[in-house]
């Protein structure tokens, strides 16, 4: 824990009460009498001491134990339930006495959450800035105005000099009924679909005489698809995870009715989702939509089971300080490395600490990586070393022949066009034959089926059909009525031949011998060696293709499913889907609105089915294979395209310091007449929610609810809950006349009870239960992880007994009333039985499926993928790049990285910019929000730019010189933070051949310029900073702006990421006064250069 000098320091922090300064004074006193107890007195392994949650310093989301001592958080450890921490991890039986005296592992990070909980820089009460935006100037305000102002809008600044009128919730809000919606949301579906315009205009006009009493609640009756006035309220976040993703969702998606609900996903590995999206699009029928067609996708991504690896490839993974992570996969790469029974090589420009223990590390050019693959493919079908076995099974019932859970259409049958592009699948009727017509929902539904030759003969396939397996031929050149056609693992072959081996080992960077050794060794495990991938091949202007090359190589010697294969998630419901209760979510709103229309990133529909379609490129791109471009929304929002917004929410989330070229997210923020109102929850004054119009105050990790869920490589099914652990920070409010800390949570109930939005109060759910609280909400959740996802009752959980009811109680006596009050709580679940099955869950932090579940006899796992795998991308190829016009390649592909919005290579090189800029974390530090621990501090204090001694030979710099980095799109080298001022990009180099030349390396986490890390002026009185927050470099703002948009870092328009790795850049020396700022925090002055 801080010591007592280093939490109290800043005394000042609590003259207002804002800050949690002098309440942090009161917890650390209790705290610090457990050091004056005799040598043997260590209550901490006491069960009612102890509560189980989930860690969020990073988004591994260990599962922990939280240990208290007089009623303060004295330590954190990891939970001996959780495969995340323990191997082999405790049966869920285990009794809670017992598993109290047991520790899992957790990181650094982990250890030190106490002091994110604990910071004296949180806030306690709601902010309104009292200056322009990113004055840093603030004033507390009491949270009924807060609700008020945000729910009514007006002149809400009037009192600094600003007359604008700001919106309202109010104003905003304004289609409420959801039959209306929903028959407007139909209507705009058939706009879409059609392709003639003057019959689209037609219906347009349609739309308009139908809905002619409501065209008052759209943004444009012209462009009615624009959707309600609803979606001009946008809600944005970071690290948001199940159930309060459901809870804000209750309120902005079906309470408020906007489309506008976006993630930070691209801003992590985006394009290595949208790969698997796109991979794992079953084509079947669906429901919804009354046809056969590609459906049920799921946004997620495949990683490496090391727990049977033989031979593992870590392609841009971190493996040793990241990567979903290090509790988890050190120790099995430790102890498989250590036992001889794993070898693995690391592909990274970088050496991270898991080139160590490496069999080799190959230093590939940044973006360059799938260059390798496609050669180690080139050598596999040359060798025939692959398994056509697995690749021949064309469908389900040919998977299931062979004991494979899942498939691929590598044998389906493409129809090349005249222009040799791989247009769309061979179809029945495209060789004459008869679709199969098929009775669904009581209705004829027709099934084109897609064709495979068998033997030679033309065959067609229905994917799902278990009772009629079709093997197909591998590789197929040939004419089918006229019409030219190749088999999908031909297509693949053709651009494995592409190049020669020595070329794709140039374009790599590295030699060809090195991809023949990985060739060899990838097949030589039969389904236990596996390429594991991850943000280091995803987050390039190539993202897409680069994981899609991968996840192919993977696919050729079928490793998918298996033991030491490549694996995915499965996580228990918790919304009561699947066994359709207890408390089904989805059925208990009681006036649920379907948000229908545009997002305001343009995201899952495409431009040309649009209104707003006027021909290429588009003003922005418009991303029909993919969503959450995180990005994107700043910018777009304050363009006004593909319309203007009114009021933005944002939630734990930093675009201006995590996105690449974030000085351009600030811009965005900066001009109300832009985004007029923006409304900020966290804990504490961050780097962006600087830039808000108020701050409300939020829970830690440590004081809240969520369902963490897991990772790929997490092989067990589990859900992980995380609870509240310590009393809250903030200050208690009152909502529908109860008692509850201010959070997100209490923000969005008490406006829901300005408004009236239907949902919350008193009936707040359809089956007559009250939605007063967060609990009432949450619980609920709890429950239906206890209970299961059987109908009958026969998956749940056992009932806790007296004892773990006492334990329960017990352990949570610290809570005050507002959040733990042991009646409230049974109410919220209603049936005595399900909450003693749900405190068994709690008391347990989440449900855990035992060790050896997970494994199969036949070498196969358990919760498998156990679906079609898409080699082949049709609806890639039936869509166009809104930029271009040109359809999207569907197949694996190299393309040259380093590319603007409309595909054209970037040639910063030839103005001297000849380093590629690369990021990586250290195990300490995650991007924005471990700065304010000081143990971890205390250990990396800042980072460097990481060098090639032959590089800064040349360049002329020593080891420990600072320098400035400045980049075709930043000459200047610099942090414009507005009102606050200029931050120079300056840091230390650090010579170390662990680097390959041409590139450098920051580790982030450092370098903030708020977090505590500048001056805050809060009531009139200025908060002072602690520098340590403004130590080391921060250099996303050198990393390139796109040259067509302008106002945004470059994408991945395909997989939607955001660009990280292909920025060139060059060193200079910094003026002395910009030296002089290096750990000196903000400077209110701007600097020149």
């Amino acid at each position: 824990m801080l010591s007592r000098r280093e939490l109290i320091k800043l005394g000042a922090l609590s003259g207002s009460g804002v800050l949690l300064g002098e309440k942090a004074t009161e917890l650390l006193s209790k705290a610090e009498a457990a050091a004056q107890r005799t040598p043997g007195f260590y209550p901490l392994n006491d069960p009612e001491n102890q509560i189980y949650s989930v860690c969020l310093q990073c988004n591994t989301g260990c599962p922990i134990k939280v240990k208290i001592y007089e009623g303060v958080a004295a330590k954190i450890d990891g939970s001996p339930y959780s495969p995340w921490t323990l191997y082999p991890h405790l049966p869920l039986g285990t009794s809670v006495e017992k598993a109290a005296k047991v520790d899992g592992g957790i990181c650094p990070k982990g250890q030190s959450g106490l002091q994110t909980a604990y910071d004296p820089y949180r806030i306690r009460k709601v902010l309104k800035r009292a200056g322009p935006r990113g004055s840093g100037k603030w004033k507390e305000i009491p949270f009924e105005q807060a609700v008020r102002e945000i729910a009514e809008g007006g002149k809400l600044f009037a009192e600094i000099g600003d007359e604008r009128v700001y919106p309202g919730l109010k104003e905003v809000w304004a289609l409420k009924d959801p039959k209306v919606m929903k028959a407007m949301k139909a209507r705009v579906e058939e706009i879409w679909q059609e392709k003639d315009p003057a019959k689209k205009k037609a219906l347009v006009e349609g739309f308009k005489e139908e809905f002619k009493d409501y065209l008052d609640t759209l943004i444009d009756p012209d462009h009615p698809d624009l959707g309600p006035r609803n979606n001009q309220v946008v809600f944005a976040y970071g690290r948001l995870k199940a159930g309060r993703s459901e809870f804000f969702k209750w309120f902005f998606q079906n309470g408020l009715g906007t489309v506008n609900f976006h993630g930070h996903t691209t801003v992590c590995q985006g394009s290595l989702y949208f790969t698997g999206k796109a991979m794992s699009y079953q084509l079947a029928y669906d429901e919804k939509k009354g046809e056969y067609t590609w459906t049920g996708a799921e946004k997620f991504y495949w990683q490496a089971d090391l727990t049977g690896a033989e031979f593992v490839i870590f392609v841009g993974s971190n493996i040793f300080e990241g990567n979903y992570g290090p509790p988890l996969r050190v120790k099995e790469v430790t102890q498989g490395s250590a036992t001889g029974k794993l070898r693995y090589v690391v592909l990274d420009p970088r050496a991270q600490k898991g080139v160590a223990h490496a069999t080799k590390w190959i230093p590939t050019k940044s973006g360059y990586d799938a260059a390798v693959a496609f050669g180690m493919m080139r050598w596999m079908f040359a060798k025939g070393r692959f398994d056509a076995r697995f690749l021949s099974a064309a469908n389900k019932g040919a998977a299931k022949a062979i004991g494979e859970p899942s498939w691929t259409n590598a044998t389906w049958l493409v129809e090349i066009d005249e222009k040799g592009f791989p247009a769309k699948l061979l179809r029945m009727s495209h060789l004459g034959m008869a679709p199969e017509v098929r009775v669904m929902d009581g209705k004829e539904v027709v099934f084109d089926h897609p064709i495979v030759l068998v033997q030679g003969k033309p065959t067609p396939v229905d994917p799902q059909s278990e009772d009629k397996p079709v093997f197909g031929d591998l590789f197929v050149d040939t004419t089918l009525n006229g019409i030219r056609v190749k088999s999908v693992l031909q297509l693949i072959r053709e651009e494995a031949f592409s190049r020669s081996l020595e070329e794709w080992a140039e374009l790599a960077g590295v030699e060809p011998e090195e991809i023949v050794w990985l060739a060899h060794e990838f097949t030589s495990h039969g389904k236990r060696a596996v390429v594991d991938i991850h943000r280091g091949a995803s987050q390039h202007t190539n993202g897409f293709y680069n994981a899609f090359a991968w996840n192919v190589l993977n696919a050729l010697i079928g490793n998918y499913d298996h033991h030491g294969g490549y694996v995915r998630a499965s996580t228990y419901d918790i919304t009561g889907k699947k066994a359709e209760g207890p408390f089904y979510l989805d059925k208990l709103h009681p006036n649920k609105l379907e948000p229908f229309g545009i997002s305001i990133i343009r995201h899952e529909v495409d431009y040309e089915k649009t209104t707003l379609f006027e021909g290429y490129p588009a003003k922005r791109p418009w991303f029909p294979h993919s969503s959450d471009i995180y990005q994107e929304i700043l910018p777009s929002a304050a363009q006004g395209y593909p319309y203007p917004v009114k009021i933005l929410f944002h939630y734990m989330g930093s675009p201006a310091y995590a996105l690449p070229a974030g000085h351009t997210q600030i811009q965005a923020m900066l001009d109300p007449d832009r985004i007029p109102l923006i409304v900020a929850f966290d804990i504490v004054v961050g780097d962006t929610y600087l830039y808000a119009d108020y701050i409300i105050p939020d829970l830690s990790y440590l004081e809240r609810w969520e369902f963490h869920g897991s990772h790929p490589n997490v092989i067990w099914k589990v859900q992980t809950v995380r609870q509240p652990t310590i009393a809250p920070i903030p200050e208690e409010v009152k909502v529908f006349g109860e008692r509850m800390p201010l959070s997100a949570e209490a923000f969005l109930l008490a406006l829901a009870e300005h408004l009236g939005v239907p949902g919350f109060g008193e009936k707040g759910f359809a089956n007559g239960m009250p939605f007063r609280r967060p609990e009432d909400f949450y619980l609920k959740m709890v429950a239906n992880l206890a209970f299961g996802e059987k109908a009958d009752g026969s998956d749940a959980v056992p009932e806790a007994d007296d004892r773990e009811m006492e334990i329960f109680r017990q352990a949570r006596r610290h809570l005050p009333p507002s959040v733990f009050d042991l009646e409230k709580w049974k109410a919220a679940i209603g049936d005595e039985g399900l909450f003693r099955r749900a405190v068994y869950v709690l008391n347990r932090g989440g449900r855990f499926q035992a060790f050896e579940k997970a494994f199969k006899p036949d070498g196969t796992l358990a919760n498998a993928y156990g679906r079609q795998i898409n080699l082949y991308l049709e609806k890639h190829a039936k869509s166009k790049n809104s930029m271009t016009g040109k359809p999207y390649w569907p197949l694996p592909r190299f393309f040259t990285p380093y590319t603007d919005a409309l595909g054209q290579p970037i040639q910063d090189e030839e103005k001297g910019f000849e380093l590629t800029l690369i990021t990586h974390r250290w195990i300490t530090m995650t991007k924005s929000r471990t700065i304010s621990n000081y143990w971890l501090l205390n250990i990396t204090p800042e980072n460097y730019i990481a060098i090639n001694p032959e590089d800064a030979k040349r360049l002329g710099f020593k080891d420990g010189e600072l320098v400035k980095v400045v980049s075709a799109s930043n000459e200047a080298g610099i942090w414009d933070l507005g009102p606050l001022g200029k931050k120079p990009m300056v840091g230390k180099v650090k010579l170390m051949e662990g680097i390959r030349p041409g590139h450098l390396a920051f580790a982030l986490g450092f370098g903030h310029w708020a977090y505590g890390a500048s001056d805050l002026e809060i009531n009139g009185q200025v908060i002072k900073p602690d520098l340590r927050r403004a130590t080391g470099i921060h250099a996303n703002a050198a990393m390139r702006v796109d040259p067509v948009l302008k106002d945004v870092g470059l994408t991945d328009i395909t997989g939607g990421s955001a660009v990280f790795y292909d920025s060139k850049v060059r060193l200079v020396r910094p003026t002395p006064e910009e030296a002089r700022t290096y750990g000196e925090g903000v400077r209110r002055v701007a600097l020149e250069g």
